[in-house]
């Protein structure tokens, strides 16, 4: 039986760098974990050891804070295109890199310089390049945005069977930790683009009537898509955080849907993507 070697990239991955802007008095963080992967011309680094086409790992990670220095850190998508760009013109035997980038939020105290972690989701970059003039993807993104809705959802008309026994409801608690990611169709105002695909996943959920943690899904989907011309697809990962009414007849009290019991496991996770079905597929954009 003869053996390949099979695609393979390498790189350094979380790398954790915060960037102080001094404006005056006034300063700016920027916290973020920058991951790289290389790939291209390697095979003999796999094959018989030969490390002539390998830039170190290390080397990667220098330059992530070289050009944090160099160029600073305005929006994490711009910041992966530069860093990716970089690695790929720079580097004869690298023909395509990979920089995925999260970025930690920071608010502002008081003062110029006194700040609080934010509490809230993570905002998420992954960018792929062939360099400069080269193909490119951009997939925009966050994780862990906690919302809850305290009415205005129902479950029933499910499939029953003879492990069932959820109750239907026509009153319950939603609550999700949505994980979105967005691919553009080209270059952005990220910074702008990111504001606006957020707003309108957060009013979709608001105002979506649901019969189904599948059926928010897919109005949070349609928003983004139908109000961000720049975004051609994006993925929701949306894991429902049930809350059960607590019994209190025991203790002779009643409860209408005030107290409840908020179960971190097992839970349900619906997935699911909604894309403009014009755009071309680019599944690698999204590894």
């Amino acid at each position: 039986m003869a053996t390949v070697l099979g695609p393979n990239r390498y790189g350094k991955a979380e790398t954790r760098v915060v960037r102080v802007t001094r404006d005056g008095e006034v300063h700016h963080v920027k916290d973020v974990n920058v991951s790289v992967s290389l790939s291209g011309a390697m095979d003999e680094v796999h094959l018989s050891g030969d490390n002539a086409a390998v830039l170190p790992t290390d080397s990667q990670k220098n330059t992530v804070f070289a050009f944090a220095k160099k160029h600073g850190i305005a929006a994490v998508e711009e910041f992966g295109l530069l860093l990716a760009r970089h690695f790929v013109d720079s580097q004869p035997t690298v023909h395509h890199a990979r920089v995925e980038i999260h970025e930690y939020a920071w608010e502002r105290i008081e003062g110029g310089h006194s700040f609080v972690r934010n509490g809230g989701e993570t905002r998420t970059a992954l960018v792929h390049s062939d360099g400069t003039g080269g193909a490119e993807s951009v997939v925009s993104g966050l994780r862990d945005m906690v919302v809850l809705n305290t009415t205005g959802s129902e479950f029933h008309g499910f499939v029953q069977d003879q492990y069932t026994t959820l109750e239907p409801t026509e009153d319950r608690m939603l609550a999700t930790a949505v994980t979105a990611r967005w691919r553009h169709r080209g270059t952005a105002a990220w910074d702008d683009s990111y504001r606006a695909a957020r707003d309108r996943l957060l009013r979709a959920f608001a105002e979506t009537y649901s019969l189904s943690l599948q059926q928010t899904l897919y109005a949070m989907g349609r928003r983004v898509l139908d109000e961000c011309a720049g975004i051609c697809e994006i993925r929701l990962s949306m894991p429902n955080k049930h809350h059960f009414l607590v019994d209190l007849e025991p203790f002779g009290m009643d409860n209408d849907n005030e107290v409840y019991f908020a179960a971190d496991r097992p839970y349900g996770l619906i997935e699911g993507t909604v894309l403009d079905d014009a755009a071309p597929a680019v599944p690698s954009a999204w590894n």
